[in-house]
């Protein structure tokens, strides 16, 4: 009986002890000029080869991060004077998808340079569902946005495009497994190695 009790204490303490199972699905710094803005309709692409090492090819086995939660990070370093109420889709494109065949959540909307963070549930954004994860993301597709105007408003739609550009953000996401929280260490590990 005391040895059971010893290998059930034993196994609560490794347990209490793991970090949560995540990784960094990418981490870079981006600089958006209106001059790049108007040909690309307002996106910058996040290409296979800068996503992060450890992005697996099948998302819901053995560890499930499509039914987890993505915590996002952005570090507004430069952007125009004035207040304009700015927004990032951060959308997944998918090997294979349905639907639409992309799904996107968003940044935290920002008015002033600053860090913006948030914990999104990957069951709970736009069009989820319209990627087979499974099979994996290819790429990531990022899109500024004013945000009073939702899904359609791109930067590069608006009558004064110096509201949004110039501007410079560094953009993090960190996936995070199925039932796992969110675990801050791998950040500073990140802004350490830049």
């Amino acid at each position: 009986m005391t040895q059971r009790i010893l290998i059930i204490s034993l196994l609560f303490l490794i347990g209490s002890n793991l970090k949560a199972d995540q990784f960094l699905l990418f981490d870079q710094v981006f600089t958006f000029e209106e001059k790049d803005a108007v040909p690309t309709k307002s996106h910058l692409y996040v290409k296979k080869d800068q996503l992060g090492e450890a992005v697996p090819s099948d998302w819901t086995q053995p560890v499930d991060y499509r039914n987890g939660t993505v915590h996002i990070r952005i570090e507004v370093l430069e952007k125009p004077e004035g207040d304009a109420p700015t927004v990032w889709s951060l959308c997944y494109i998918p090997n294979q998808g349905r639907k639409n065949n992309y799904g996107c959540t968003n940044t935290p909307v920002y008015t002033k340079p600053g860090v913006y963070e948030k914990t999104v549930k990957m069951t709970e954004f736009w069009e989820n569902d319209s990627i087979v994860w499974s099979k994996g993301v290819k790429h990531m597709s990022l899109v500024i946005k004013n945000s009073l105007k939702g899904g359609k408003g791109h930067a590069h739609l608006e009558t004064d495009l110096s509201k949004y550009f110039p501007t410079k953000v560094r953009v993090s996401m960190v996936q995070v497994s199925k039932g796992d929280a969110y675990d801050a260490s791998i950040l500073p590990k990140l802004l350490q190695a830049r």
